[in-house]
């Protein structure tokens, strides 16, 4: 039985064969405490600087069983969120070697979470894109626009993952030194005005993609174990396309079905890593509210395209996922620089998941021809394409958010869009 009292809630174990709802951490993990970061845009002669990286505890996981009443016919209809950590031997070259955690966030209705395993075919995992953590891309606390939300309403188990150095996850320890900023981005921050730029503390970027598919792994992983299933689906934005549907075609045997919103395909991608591995450059960049404002209306091309309430709803969770960029000049989220290679035309070709794809009319980040191009090269049978109308490259945070949840439901169900599995749909003409 589940007893529900608002967020809180408490498992039951009439019978040792019930499964535990809990949080886990893994051991190793570390993390900068945000009061302390307060301080960390202070001179460092005509430097910025940070203050040291402190451990965290390790906390063992646990579950909390309390007799009580049974739990009311509405409570099996309400939607529980659990974090998860999912220990991983991190590959990141700064800190690889190191058993990191990786933050994982869950939703799901409670009457789906005391079914056991008969959702092992209904589990889904949302791989975030280049700057904004999984759990506030896809989980905005706002109205009806949570898409985790959406499909644990439908009976799917969803998780959502922030790989290495993004929101929750272990952020390694050069990602609290803004030195580590581009020149532009430290004299941006920089509280007095200061017109030099400090050196960088390292000076390379901070993940790769070989880094986030070895992250990726260890959550598919730890996910089919939990829920006995053996397969997933995983839900993409943008650099997330080739996180999920790069790992999916390395592990055709572990992914079911994919569903990559504006993904960041190239044929230009180069099938081997450079050198340096990671490539120089700035290890990490920042985020703003202006920035994010501008970035988003120079792609806005219809009326209400997106309501001012979702955008204040998206911007504190950014903030709030990242206590230390919030102290950092008028608040950032941070997110790492991420050496991308591998993607290539031939693994792409040589993919057969069934895939849909969806751009947003106006995306002006992943331009609309780039998943096109994608459609054309992807070797799966079953696929489709959608162009959904006064869509920017953040869809899910717009009006047609629900044309796209909807079609992202219909093909996890039934593999179809508009009853159709392979070509081309227009949504929201």
């Amino acid at each position: 039985m589940v007893s529900l009292s608002g967020k809180r809630f408490t498992i039951l174990l009439p019978t040792p064969g019930w499964r535990i709802l809990t949080s886990e951490w893994a051991a190793g993990s570390r993390h900068t405490d945000a009061d302390a970061a307060a301080g960390s845009l202070r001179k460092r002669g005509n430097a910025m600087k940070t203050l040291p990286h402190v451990p965290t505890f390790v906390v063992v996981a646990f579950v909390a069983c309390t007799l009580t009443t049974p739990a009311a016919a509405e409570d099996y209809d309400h939607v529980l969120r659990l974090d998860h950590y999912v220990g991983v031997r991190s590959t990141v070259p700064a800190i690889t070697g190191q058993r990191t955690p990786i933050y994982v966030r869950e939703v799901v209705q409670a009457a789906s979470a005391l079914r056991d395993k008969s959702v092992a075919n209904r589990v889904v995992l949302f791989i975030h894109g280049a700057g904004t953590p999984a759990e506030v891309a896809f989980d905005v606390p706002y109205r009806d626009y949570s898409w985790m939300e959406y499909l644990a309403q439908s009976g799917f188990d969803t998780f959502a993952m922030d790989t290495t150095g993004y929101g929750r996850s272990t952020r390694p320890a050069a990602m609290n030194d803004p030195c580590n900023l581009s020149a532009a981005q430290q004299l941006a921050l920089a509280p007095d005005g200061r017109t030099e730029a400090c050196s960088p503390s390292y000076g390379q970027q901070m993940t790769t993609m070989a880094s986030d598919w070895n992250d990726i792994g260890a959550v598919v992983d730890y996910l089919r174990a939990l829920r006995g299933a053996t397969q997933i689906s995983m839900v993409s934005w943008s650099l997330g396309g080739p996180r999920a549907a790069g790992y999916a075609a390395q592990n055709p045997d572990k992914v079911a079905k994919l569903v990559l919103l504006a993904p960041a395909y190239s044929r230009d991608a180069s099938a081997t890593p450079p050198t340096p591995l990671p490539a120089a450059g700035a290890a990490m960049g920042t985020q703003s509210r202006d920035e994010l404002t501008a970035l988003w209306n120079r792609q806005v091309g219809c009326p209400d395209q997106y309501e001012q309430g979702v955008f204040r709803a998206v911007w504190q969770a950014m903030l709030d996922s990242d206590p230390v960029g919030a102290t950092w000049g008028p608040g950032v989220r941070r997110a790492p620089n991420v050496t991308n290679w591998g993607w290539t035309t031939a693994m792409v070709a040589a993919t057969k998941t069934p895939t849909l794809m969806v751009t947003g009319a106006h995306d002006g980040q992943v331009q609309p021809a780039r998943v096109h191009d994608l459609y054309a090269d992807i070797g799966a049978k079953s696929k489709v394409l959608i162009d959904l109308a006064c869509s920017s490259h953040n869809a899910m945070w717009e009006k047609n958010h629900r044309l796209l949840f909807q079609a992202s439901l219909e093909w996890l169900t039934k593999g179809t869009v508009n009853g159709v599995d392979q070509g081309e749909v227009r949504l929201g003409y």
